[in-house]
């Protein structure tokens, strides 16, 4: 016992193993020194029946002076009934940013984590944020604790995402890669899944504010790419020369479904025929996007369909070679139709933005092109289509009636309603013409 100041630390003697020299002025502050020489300040008290040791830190970077001061907070602490020895032990094993995520993903599996319209995330939805997760957010932030990540970590992982820091090409399947790029975009959504997944450390206890929160995430380049009526044309003539090719025939005619409903790629691609409701002129999707979705469709919609019934046997309406199972590898086939022609670089998701585009131009209101391509803000959720939805059925027949004029190679005078009487009551006249069937001509009909 010896009240520990530099003197005493410093002539402090060497033994052949670790021993204490305890203050007599602070009881349970002390020093300890070790076999190798080296000598630390530590803290001793009783908590919950047992003795634990904290250590404050070795002598050089803490004074007798300081680590005194720093003894008198400890056991201040541990009067209160604190226990920084266990804390500190806590601590070093707070959970880890890659530990979270491994947490995050797999009661996403399990389907506890819950997605657009409350319900469990898509096994597509999955996979991507997967990708996100082991691309970007692990490789940059995985071996961090949750607990220290603040604002300006997040924006380094922006900064970094974008700038490519996280760029690879890794092979993924025997004949796969996944060529990682980086960006503006992937780093906003990475962003984006990042935030959420630290509000589901909070709902967990983990931590307290989300310091995804207020970080200015960078804008998300918008896809405005649409199709002009002349590309229309153009593709029309495309997709005419090749109806005939055994290679292409069902990405043809998959295409030209894309084109007149406006659906995501996926919703046409396994389409059944059971979702397909003639008599009310509307496809029942059982999980798209937004989860069950009623879609309004035109009559050339129907027309397109009516001649594949023949390939019934399979419950896909476009099926592959394999029985019972809709096409696959699609998008290699889109790849080898439009190769080397002006349409090369577009994706099928331009036929639903230009398809809400067209909608558009021929006047339709926000809400009823939303009802028509499905948006969740949209979606019919009845079971049945009632006469308030008359309305959308003839905006499908429209739109989809001018696509298809433009996909024929049409050229047509006007594409808005015309609100002067003379021709609203030729179009009355015309809609109630027994002599014309509403199946046949609608777009010589939609022109005049």
């Amino acid at each position: 016992m010896a009240k520990l100041n530099k003197r005493v630390v410093d002539a402090a003697d060497l033994r052949s193993a670790d021993y204490f020299i305890w203050d007599d002025e602070l009881p349970g502050f002390g020093l300890r020194v070790f076999e190798s020489g080296k000598r630390s300040y530590v803290v001793q008290y009783r908590a919950a029946g047992r003795t634990r040791r904290f250590t404050i830190g070795f002598h050089g970077a803490w004074t007798p002076e300081t680590a005194r001061r720093e003894a008198r907070i400890l056991l201040g602490r541990v009067a209160q009934g604190d226990n920084p020895a266990e804390e500190r032990h806590l601590d070093s094993r707070a959970m880890t940013i890659k530990e979270l995520c491994e947490r995050y993903l797999k009661d996403t599996e399990n389907g506890l984590i819950l997605g657009k319209g409350r319900r469990p995330k898509k096994a597509s939805t999955l996979i991507i944020d997967k990708s996100r997760i082991h691309r970007h957010i692990i490789p940059l932030l995985g071996t961090r604790r949750v607990k220290d990540i603040g604002q300006s970590d997040v924006n380094r992982f922006i900064r970094d995402v974008i700038s490519g820091k996280t760029r690879a090409d890794i092979k993924t399947k025997l004949h796969g890669r996944a060529i990682v790029r980086g960006g503006a975009g992937t780093a906003a959504r990475a962003a984006g899944l990042l935030g959420g997944i630290f509000t589901y450390a909070i709902e967990h206890g983990v931590i307290e504010r989300n310091p995804v929160h207020g970080v200015r995430k960078p804008a998300d380049r918008v896809k405005k790419r649409r199709l002009s009526e002349h590309e229309y044309r153009q593709l029309g003539a495309i997709l005419r020369r090749l109806a005939n090719d055994e290679r292409f025939g069902t990405s043809v005619s998959i295409i030209q479904l894309l084109a007149l409903t406006g659906c995501r790629r996926g919703e046409v691609v396994k389409l059944k025929w059971d979702e397909l409701d003639a008599e009310n002129s509307c496809l029942r999707l059982s999980d798209s996007k937004e989860g069950a979705s009623i879609r309004p469709v035109g009559l050339p919609v129907l027309d397109l369909l009516d001649p594949l019934r023949s390939q019934e046997g399979n419950p896909f309406v476009f099926p592959g070679t394999e029985e019972g199972k809709a096409l696959i590898g699609f998008p290699k086939y889109w790849k080898k139709l439009f190769k080397g022609t002006d349409f090369e670089n577009i994706t099928p998701h331009v036929l639903r933005h230009s398809f809400a585009s067209i909608a558009n131009d021929l006047g339709f209101t926000e809400a009823t092109i939303a009802a028509l391509m499905g948006h969740s803000r949209g979606t019919i959720t009845s079971r049945y289509i009632h006469a308030i939805d008359t309305a959308l059925i003839m905006a499908a027949d429209t739109v989809a009636g001018y696509i298809r004029g433009l996909l024929n190679g049409v050229e047509f005078k006007r594409r808005s309603y015309a609100l002067d009487r003379a021709s609203r009551e030729a179009a009355l006249a015309l809609l109630f013409d027994q002599q014309v069937r509403p199946a046949e001509n609608i777009e010589g009909r939609i022109a005049a």
